[in-house]
């Protein structure tokens, strides 16, 4: 019977934390590992970090730092096409394991994430840093720590010395939804701008299925160029989806 009561002891403990993180959340994370459809394989286990603390509606947080753990599904390489099938379903920090279903928002180079966290112009003398000014992936601008996020001459959100705070809106050029499961709460959106959606700076990779439909969780990247390669650094943000029933 103990084994028997501590799994399901287990099994309510993921149920419960599965619902304490709402559908439409924002996980915005670093990749911690290159992405290469010619050395990874179907089962390799993959990870990325959560790079700004991640606010919940019960009041409690989830902290920078966290691990968001998956797996490669598939890799394919048919004739000068590389596809790379990939799932992100589990997220872990402190003593909490956490099963989520996620799909993938947006994708940023290594190098677009450094430069969104770059700021454009140095301080003046006794200026903090943390005052500068930030262009995001997406191109809206984060001013300071304290200060606004702006989207052309509209206040989007708030920035932050680690990130910015922002309600994700909808980009119909690149066919991405804004708020999901009535979720219109400020989302850590780390360096990118409320709108970004897409690949952004990674040379001819692009989004051919975000895990949002069946197969739900599965996200796919495909490159054109005979090689698909994604730099490990490169930034993602995946959104926890609504739970099947």
């Amino acid at each position: 019977m103990k084994p028997f009561l501590a799994c399901l002891l287990l099994s309510s403990t993921l149920a419960f934390a599965q619902d304490a993180i709402p559908a439409g959340t924002i996980l915005a994370a670093q990749l911690n590992h290159s992405l290469d459809s010619g050395k990874v394989r179907p089962g390799q286990k993959i990870s990325a970090r959560l790079m700004q603390d991640v606010p919940l509606a019960s009041g409690k947080k989830i902290p920078a730092g966290a691990k968001i753990l998956g797996e490669v599904v598939k890799v394919q390489t048919d004739a000068n096409v590389a596809t790379v099938t990939m799932r992100f379903d589990t997220l872990r920090y402190r003593n909490n394991t956490i099963a989520i279903q996620t799909n993938l928002r947006a994708l940023a180079s290594l190098m677009e994430v450094e430069d969104a966290q770059t700021p454009k112009t140095g301080p003046d003398r006794g200026t903090p840093w943390t005052w500068n000014t930030r262009l995001l992936v997406g191109g809206e601008v984060a001013y300071g720590d304290g200060g606004a996020v702006m989207h052309g001459s509209d206040r989007v959100g708030e920035a932050l010395a680690d990130g910015v705070l922002v309600p994700v809106t909808a980009s119909p050029v690149a066919r991405c939804r804004g708020e999901i499961a009535g979720n219109a709460n400020p989302q850590a959106l780390w360096v990118f701008s409320s709108d970004a959606c897409g690949v952004f700076g990674v040379e001819n990779v692009r989004i051919v299925h975000a895990g949002r439909t069946a197969p739900i969780g599965e996200i796919v990247l495909a490159s054109d160029a005979g090689n698909l390669r994604v730099q490990s650094g490169s930034g993602i943000l995946l959104r926890v989806g609504v739970p099947a029933s």
